[in-house]
């Protein structure tokens, strides 16, 4: 992509990065799931890359309908992938329960930078008058929000405290 010109090439191009982003964090979150240990988490892991593919649907839909269709690598979430991998999926952790409460801090960093692109985007597809987009966009930040508040229960109520 070129450099944007105008909002409409900005919001073009945060589209097209957060379609590499989820692409990005939707393998790592199912390789998280197979790290974790607690059957809650693994399967809350699962239901959320599912959730992730979804909402890549949906933005190559969004992209398409501006001319798009190509994504655009996200370089934030390459970092936050590496993160994960580094600290979980290559780390050689001895206790199950640190290694699942570094998966819950692991897959919230990763949904925090997904709840601002996301809701940049929307904002930009509030100011150009694209009311569809921008309901589409607050759908997928409340399903963000949703999972990123589930993940924080789980490791209040049991992940954290079996590490403890």
């Amino acid at each position: 992509m070129t450099a944007p010109k105008n909002l409409k090439d900005c919001y073009v191009e945060e589209l097209a990065d957060l379609w590499s982003a989820n692409d990005q964090m939707e393998k790592v979150v199912r390789d998280l799931a197979h790290k974790a240990g607690d059957d809650a988490l693994a399967q809350r892991l699962r239901r959320s890359a599912d959730g992730i593919a979804e909402h890549t649907d949906s933005l190559r839909s969004l992209l398409d309908e501006c001319g798009e269709q190509e994504k655009e690598h996200c370089k934030g979430m390459e970092g936050l992938v590496k993160e994960a991998r580094k600290h979980v999926i290559d780390a050689e952790l001895e206790d199950a329960d640190v290694r699942d409460v570094l998966i819950v801090a692991q897959y919230q960093r990763m949904c925090h930078y997904g709840i601002a692109g996301f809701g940049t985007a929307k904002a930009f597809a509030e100011a150009l008058g694209m009311g569809d987009h921008a309901k589409t966009l607050d759908t997928i930040t409340e399903d963000i929000y949703d999972a990123d508040e589930n993940m924080s229960d789980l490791a209040e109520r049991s992940v954290n405290l079996a590490a403890k």
